[in-house]
C-alpha cells in the first residue's frame, strides 16, 4: 500500500527532476549558442595516443578546423581527446560535452569549452544541435548508439539531412553488411535511409565530404549501397 505522503514525495521528486532537465537544456543552449558551423566526431574513448585511429582523428579535426569548423566531441579520452586536440591545434572552438557516469569520464585537456550533463539524452541533443556533419570513427556501443540515433533523426526528418561519415570501411564492414543484407533486405529500412551515409578511407576524403556539403549542399564520396554492390 502506498500512502498519500509517499505519493506526494514521489511527485515532488519527479517535478524537481524535470526542472533539473530543463536547467541542463537551458545551460547547454546558452553556452553553445555562438558555436557556428560545427562537426561532431564520435568514437571510442578507449583508444590511446599512438594508435592509428587516434592520429587520423587528430588529423581530421585539425584539417576541418583549418576550414573554420568548430569541433564537438563527448569531451572524454580516446577519439574524443584526439579530435579536441586537433581542433585546439587548428585554433578553432574545441568543445567537449561530457557526461556524469559511475566510472567517471574525465574531461580531456584539449577543450576550449566544456560542459557536463547528468542526463544522456540532453548530452545527445547538444552533440547534434550545432553540427552540419557527423563523423563516426571506430568505436563501441556508445558510438553505435550515437550513430544510429543520428540516422534515425535524419530518417524521421527531425533534423536536416546532414552527411554521416564512417571512417575506416574495414571497421564498419560488418555493420554495413548487416544493414544492407538483413535490415534493408527485409524492408525494415529503405535505400533512402542510407543515402547520406558515406564511407571514407582517408582523412582527406572525410574533409572533402564535409567541405563539399557545406559549400554546395552535395554529398560526395562512396555510398554505402555502391560499396555493398562492389564487394558483393
Amino acid at each position: 500500500m502506498v500512502y498519500e505522503y509517499e505519493i506526494d514525495k514521489l511527485t515532488v521528486g519527479e517535478s524537481w527532476r524535470v526542472l533539473r532537465i530543463v536547467g541542463e537544456l537551458v545551460t547547454g543552449f546558452d553556452k553553445l549558442a555562438d558555436t557556428g558551423s560545427a562537426v561532431t566526431i564520435y568514437g571510442s574513448a578507449r583508444i590511446q595516443p599512438g594508435d592509428e585511429v587516434y592520429a587520423r582523428t587528430e588529423e581530421i579535426a585539425y584539417k576541418l578546423g583549418k576550414l573554420g569548423f568548430a569541433i564537438v566531441t563527448g569531451g572524454g579520452g580516446g577519439v574524443m581527446e584526439a579530435a579536441n586536440k586537433g581542433a585546439l591545434e587548428a585554433g578553432v572552438a574545441s568543445i567537449g560535452i561530457n557526461i556524469e557516469i559511475p566510472v567517471e569520464q574525465v574531461h580531456n585537456a584539449f577543450t576550449t569549452k566544456e560542459l557536463t550533463f547528468s542526463h544522456f539524452f540532453v548530452r545527445k541533443i547538444m552533440l547534434v544541435k550545432y553540427a552540419i556533419a557527423f563523423i563516426a570513427m571506430p568505436g563501441g556501443l556508445g558510438t553505435l548508439d550515437e550513430l544510429t540515433e543520428v540516422l534515425t533523426l535524419i530518417q524521421t526528418r527531425k533534423i536536416k539531412p546532414f552527411p554521416v561519415v564512417l571512417y575506416d570501411d574495414d571497421y564498419w564492414k560488418g555493420f554495413l553488411d548487416w544493414l544492407c543484407n538483413f535490415a534493408m533486405a527485409r524492408k525494415y529500412i529503405s535505400e533512402e535511409d542510407l543515402h547520406l551515409v558515406r564511407v571514407c578511407r582517408t582523412p582527406d576524403e572525410v574533409v572533402d565530404t564535409v567541405k563539399t556539403w557545406h559549400v554546395k549542399q552535395q554529398v560526395v564520396g562512396r555510398r554505402v549501397l555502391a560499396r555493398r554492390q562492389a564487394t558483393g
